[in-house]
This record gives C-alpha cells, sequence and structure tokens, in this order.
C-alpha cells in the first residue's frame, strides 16, 4: 500500500482510506457481516485510515467500525466526526451544533461507542453558525489536551472559517466531496489549505457511485437510497451526467483499468496531500478500488479527465437545497 501523510503533522496514512458510511446508513439495506469482512480485508491490505461518524445511523456506525478494528486498534487510525444532530423520531431531519458543551459530550459518545481510549482524527462535520468556530475549536482543542484526541479536522468548511480554526488549533486535515464531478473546493479552498499545510480527505470521490458506471438507472437506486433525494440523480440531470460516466468508462477501456480506478487516480494526481475514502460495503469492490493506486496518470491524461468533466459542468447540486445551505461555511 502506498503511504502518505496528514498535515502539519506529517501523520503517516494509507494513500486510501475507507469511507465506512454506507455501511449503515442511506445506501439501502444494510448487512454487518458483510461489512466487518470487508473492513478486515482493508486492514489485510494496508489500509489504515478509516471514517466514521454519529450521525452515520445515527450512531450505529461508530459501533460497527469500533468492533471490527478492535483486534487492529494499534495499526489503524479512527476518525470520526460530530456536529450534525440527526432528529431520532425523523432522521432526515438535522440540525447543526458546535457548542463547547456538545463537542465534550459528543466526544464521550463516539469514544464509548467506538470502544477505545482516544479517537486519533476528531473533526467537526458541519460548521456550526450560532457558534464562532473559535469556540468550537478551542472545545476541541481541549480534547486533544485530555488525550481524548490526537489530532483536529474540519468538514465541508470554508477558507475565512479553516484560517480562523487554524489559529486556535492546528488543523490536520479538510474533509470535502472532491471528485470529478464535483471540483468546487478547486476555486480557493484547496489554495488555503495548502498555504497552511492541510491535508485534503476526499469524500464521495466516485461520485457517490455514479462515477463507476454501475447506475445506469433512477430505478437502480433502492427506495431508502438517500440518493434519490439528491438533485444530480434525478430527471434531467441523471440523463445528462450519464454523458461524462460513458466519457470516463470509454477512457478508462483505452487505460486498461475501470472507470472506479481512473476516478480514484485522478483525485490521487491531484497532490500528495490528497488522501481520498472511497466508501463500500463490498471486498470485491474495495480490493478494485485499491488497484487505483497503480494508475499512473500523465499530464496529457489528466488534461483529458478534466476535459471530461469541466469544473462546473455537472448537472444537478450535490445535496437539496437544505444541504447545501451547510457546506463551505
Amino acid at each position: 500500500m502506498q503511504m502518505r501523510t496528514l498535515g502539519p503533522s506529517k501523520i503517516p496514512v494509507s494513500a486510501l482510506g475507507l469511507g465506512c458510511m454506507g455501511m449503515s446508513d442511506f445506501y439501502g439495506p444494510r448487512d454487518d457481516a458483510q461489512s466487518v469482512a470487508t473492513i478486515h480485508r482493508a486492514v489485510d491490505l494496508g489500509v489504515t485510515l478509516f471514517d466514521t461518524a454519529d450521525m452515520y445511523g445515527p450512531y450505529t456506525n461508530e459501533t460497527l467500525v469500533g468492533r471490527a478494528l478492535a483486534p487492529h486498534r494499534e495499526r489503524v487510525l479512527i476518525a470520526t466526526k460530530f456536529g450534525i444532530v440527526r432528529d431520532l423520531t425523523d432522521p432526515t431531519r438535522r440540525t447543526i451544533r458546535g457548542t463547547p458543551e456538545y463537542v465534550t459530550s459528543s466526544c464521550d459518545g463516539s469514544l464509548q461507542r467506538l470502544g477505545v481510549d482516544h479517537i486519533d482524527l476528531y473533526y467537526q462535520h458541519r460548521v456550526d453558525q450560532a457558534t464562532p468556530i473559535e469556540e468550537t475549536v478551542g472545545a476541541m482543542a481541549d480534547l486533544v489536551t485530555a488525550g481524548k484526541v490526537r489530532w483536529l479536522g474540519l468538514s465541508e468548511a470554508g477558507s475565512d472559517t479553516i484560517r480562523r480554526a487554524h489559529k486556535v488549533h492546528p488543523i490536520s486535515a479538510l474533509q470535502s466531496e472532491y471528485s470529478l464531478w464535483s471540483r468546487d473546493i478547486e476555486d480557493d479552498i484547496v489554495g488555503t489549505c495548502r498555504e497552511l499545510g492541510i491535508s485534503i480527505v476526499p469524500y464521495s470521490p466516485l461520485g457517490r457511485g455514479f462515477l463507476t458506471g454501475a447506475i445506469r438507472r433512477f430505478e437502480d437506486l433502492a427506495p431508502d437510497d438517500f440518493r434519490r433525494r439528491a438533485p444530480r440523480f434525478q430527471g434531467a440531470n441523471f440523463s445528462k451526467n450519464l454523458a461524462l460516466v460513458d466519457a470516463l468508462a470509454a477512457m478508462a477501456q483505452d487505460k486498461g483499468c475501470t472507470p472506479a480506478q481512473l476516478a480514484l487516480a485522478w483525485v490521487l494526481a491531484q497532490g500528495e496531500d490528497m488522501v481520498p475514502i472511497p466508501g463500500t460495503r463490498s471486498a470485491a469492490r474495495l480490493e478494485e478500488n485499491l488497484r487505483a493506486t497503480g494508475v499512473v496518470l500523465d499530464e496529457a491524461e489528466v488534461s483529458r479527465l478534466e476535459s471530461i468533466s469541466p469544473k462546473g459542468t455537472v448537472a444537478g447540486d450535490r445535496y437539496s437545497a437544505d444541504g447545501m445551505q451547510f457546506v463551505g461555511r
């Protein structure tokens, strides 16, 4: 497994991590036995960064990940997130919270569910506009001092917020959606992170599975799959975005790899400070994704991929209007 480093502390991690959200929520029925087997296979193949959050499930994904990684705790880094509060009577409803008191209680809950004495990388999942970022990160820094957390991260934060947070305590990683069909952070966020030495952890680097080519119709999504509510997967947007997938598949055939491997290779080629975390419940898909680290792109191939999906041309927003209001704050 190729290795990279995270943030100012130069934390060694595998070049590809594993996003575990879909093992418990959002993408149709769960299969814990299959997911645990996939996590174990990831460890066997050298993956060291595993990503979860308290809101996945909610709460159940942390328990799953902690149980699966317990035999391998010394070999892996566990990242989790706080700040998105789901209504337990209606999980589609959510609020954002970043008060110091909530930071502390959320961390204690995550430690218990994960079954660990410290969290390696602790992210604020979304920025709470009602709480100054200095107060939230100050409380997160207190967790580092207490030995409950090793390193801090932000998720979907804007450049100004990143700068303000970094002045309170070093931020090691920014987690944001980034892929051939989600390139918004290139405008200024990537530059800000590089100026400050903050690594970028792209989630959904396969466009929530769309770039794999496995989803050809809206009906391919399970009835309870949240992508049915995502604008990019609806109506005319879906049909238009298939053109990107078809062009990617054609280039992958020329390259002798799969569309997923080509899409991941593009993200990896954006810089050594990129550590994507593609998610999957399948060991076979995991192995396919990890082989992307062996796909080398030259400048002409990178340019060809970027011409296939120029920034801003993908049809539809990443989230519904409610979800988009919490992005880039």
